[in-house]
């Protein structure tokens, strides 16, 4: 089949490979423009434009894909279908138009559930203990499109969505693999969303990671899980912003009458919750590095009397 792959992050990396190994014929690879990264903000690649060169395959990045130009280039291309990736921007109508077989949409949740661009984080953030990937047509809305196939996997206890992220994309590139296939040879019947069952899973923000201690120790740990890489899960530290990175919910610790956010113990750091008592794995104060909490204890002389989630200075 001849196609056309949009895409840009990690994510969509093992699918673009998978789709190259599969026979398919990639005319071209479109991904976002390079953007300032790191503490130099030199411009970089995307990592689906790393991958595509890498693969010898033509890369195109335009600003904005519903843009004249854009659109005349995918026309003069010409393409059986299009495959979708986590690109980044709303695919237009006029692009949608273009590919006889539809535009193939790699989404990481099973939609209905989590539509839109934080899938794999909400989930998790949210208590999820089942997920998965499902292929659909891409129509104008947000991840409303018919769907084709689905496949599921448990979401681990103590799993976040880094680790979560890197098991869904492969299992993204082999049920597009499969989708293809099955569109070839007609035997894929597309299926209706039920928009009364969607969620969403917007865009991440900041003060999404931000931790509220009177929530219970497990929907504080869930979202320690979930936000990562970023925004991260976040609290104040006698003025001063603490990320915390890895967290367990303390089992048979008692909170004996402990504010939420007080520490219950020191070493290692133990934290009252509305209910029930966490425990900090690995932390960093902001502008320092990642270390234990046990570190983090000794070098801040730890107190009963510190509060986690009092105001920044």
């Amino acid at each position: 089949m001849r196609l056309v792959f949009l895409g840009t992050p990690a994510f969509a990396v093992a699918t673009l490979e998978a789709t190259v190994r599969a026979g398919h014929q990639v005319a071209a690879v479109l991904t976002q423009p390079d953007r300032p990264r790191g503490r130099g903000q030199n411009a970089a690649a995307s990592p689906v434009k790393q991958a595509a060169l890498r693969l010898g395959l033509a890369v195109y990045q335009p600003e904005r894909v519903r843009r004249p130009e854009a659109v005349e280039y995918l026309r003069g291309i010409g393409c059986d279908a299009m495959v979708v990736v986590g690109y980044g921007q709303i695919i237009p109508q006029v692009v949608i138009d273009l590919a006889p077989l539809g535009i193939i949409n790699v989404h990481a949740s099973l939609l209905p559930k989590y539509r839109g661009a934080g899938p794999i984080q909400w989930a998790i953030a949210r208590g999820e203990t089942r997920t998965g990937v499902t292929t659909m047509r891409i129509d104008a809305g947000l991840d409303t499109g018919d769907m084709l196939l689905k496949a599921e996997t448990e979401i681990g206890p103590e799993e976040n969505a880094v680790e979560l992220g890197a098991r869904l994309a492969v299992m993204g590139a082999d049920l597009l693999v499969e989708t293809l296939a099955g569109l070839l040879a007609g035997k894929i019947v597309p299926e209706k969303q039920d928009d009364a069952q969607a969620t969403l899973a917007p865009l991440l923000k900041k003060e999404d990671g931000a931790i509220d201690w009177t929530e219970s120790a497990q929907a504080i740990h869930n979202r320690v899980r979930g936000l990562q890489p970023w925004p991260g899960a976040q609290t104040g530290f006698r003025g001063q912003p603490l990320h915390l990175w890895k967290t367990r919910c303390g089992g048979a610790l008692l909170r004996a009458g402990k504010l939420p956010g007080q520490l219950v113990s020191q070493k290692p750091p133990v934290v009252a919750c509305g209910e029930g008592v966490l425990e900090l794995i690995e932390v960093q104060l902001e502008g320092r590095k990642r270390i234990s909490s046990v570190d983090f204890a000794n070098g801040q002389r730890l107190t009963d009397n510190d509060i986690l989630g009092e105001p920044l200075h």
